[in-house]
């Protein structure tokens, strides 16, 4: 059985602006995560795993940013506000393509 493992958000397509990169990026959000763990290595189950953890932490916001407290809201609006930026300058473009 060949095993998929996570490369990391370092290492992700765009910067980590993929499933499972915004994954990670949230975990840091809501502090599952500390921001120096970047998932590198990580099994499909781990990371499964903490998708559930992110999910439940999104549930009481109704998955939406704009109704996270403040301190949360600002936390979200620095990451998101980081990870796009370096992600633009490596040349990843938030237009949708035709086949998007």
């Amino acid at each position: 059985m060949n095993k998929q493992f996570y490369v990391g958000i370092n290492k992700d397509t765009h910067g980590g602006l993929t499933h499972l990169g915004r994954i990670v990026i949230d975990a840091w959000i809501f502090g599952i995560l500390p921001e120096s763990e970047t998932c590198a290595g990580w099994s499909q189950s781990q990371m499964q795993n903490l998708y559930e953890k992110v999910y439940a932490a999104w549930e009481p916001y109704a998955h939406l940013p704009s109704r996270l407290p403040a301190d949360l809201q600002q936390r979200h609006i620095k990451l998101y506000s980081e990870i796009i930026d370096a992600a633009k300058s490596n040349g990843w473009n938030a237009e949708l393509g035709e086949d998007d």
